[in-house]
C-alpha cells in the first residue's frame, strides 16, 4: 500500500507516520504539510505545501496513492466559526476533492472526534462543522471512507502534543489516563493503536464507517 499522510507534524499524525514506516503492509509514505518532520526513512517522501485550499499542483504525486490518512486538526477554543470552518472543513474537502478526481477507488480516513454531530444541528459549533465534514466525505463515493473518532488519546513512542493545554494534561495527568485506560479500555486509545488501525482498515476494510475507540483498539489488535 502507498499511503498519503496529512498532518504528520501533529501528535496523531506523527503516531500514524511511525506505524506506517514500521509496517510491512505500507510500501511508501508521502507526507504533505507546511513543514517537514524530523524523520528520515527510505519509505518516506515529504512535500512542503503551503496552500491547503488548492492541491492541484500535487495531482501527479497523489495519483499513485492507495489510502489517505488525514490527521490535520485544530482546537476550536477562541476561534470564530468562519475560521474554524475554513481550517477544518475547507482544508479537508480541498484535499478530498483532488484525491477523488485522481483515484476515486482509494480509501480516505479522516481523524474526527468524539462528540461530532452527524445531524449538523447541535449546540457545539465544532461538532456541527466536523459533522458536516464527515457527512460530505462519506457521501463523495470513495472506495472506502472512514471517520475515526478516537476520544481520549495517550501519546506513545515519545510523541508530545504541540497544543500547550493537551501537552500539560498528558504531562501531569498521563498517569490518570493510563488508569482510566485499564478501567475503560473501550473509551481510550493511543497514537500507536490509531496508526495500526488505520493501516488495518485501509487494507481490510470495516463494517462501520464511524470508527470508535473500541473499533480502533480492536483493529489494532488484529
Amino acid at each position: 500500500m502507498k499511503a498519503l499522510l496529512f498532518g504528520a507534524s501533529g501528535m496523531i499524525g506523527r503516531g500514524v507516520l511511525l506505524e506506517c514506516l514500521d509496517s510491512d503492509e505500507v510500501e511508501d509514505v508521502l507526507s504533505v504539510g507546511r513543514s517537514k518532520v524530523d524523520i528520515e526513512h527510505p519509505k518516506l517522501r515529504q512535500i512542503i505545501h503551503s496552500e491547503f485550499t488548492d492541491f492541484s499542483a500535487l495531482k501527479d504525486d497523489f495519483s499513485g496513492c492507495d489510502a489517505c490518512f488525514y490527521c490535520v486538526g485544530v482546537s476550536a477554543a477562541g476561534m470564530s466559526k468562519e475560521k474554524y470552518h475554513h481550517l477544518t472543513y475547507d482544508f479537508a474537502m480541498a484535499a478530498a476533492r483532488e484525491l477523488f478526481e485522481v483515484n476515486p477507488e482509494m480509501t480516505f480516513i479522516y481523524v474526527s472526534g468524539q462528540g461530532t454531530d452527524s445531524t449538523e444541528k447541535g449546540r457545539m459549533m465544532w461538532a456541527r462543522v466536523k459533522g458536516k465534514l464527515e457527512n460530505d466525505l462519506l457521501g463523495m463515493g470513495f472506495g472506502g471512507a472512514y471517520m475515526f473518532r478516537p476520544g481520549a488519546i495517550i501519546p506513545k513512542r515519545g510523541i508530545k502534543s504541540r497544543t500547550p493545554l493537551y501537552h500539560n494534561i498528558y504531562t501531569y495527568f498521563g498517569w490518570l489516563l493510563r488508569i482510566l485506560e485499564g478501567l475503560f479500555p473501550n473509551s481510550i486509545t493511543d497514537t500507536t493503536k490509531i496508526g495500526k488501525a488505520m493501516i488495518r482498515i485501509s487494507t481490510h476494510g470495516s463494517e462501520n464507517s464511524i470508527i470508535t475507540p473500541r473499533d480502533i483498539n480492536e483493529a489494532a489488535a488484529v
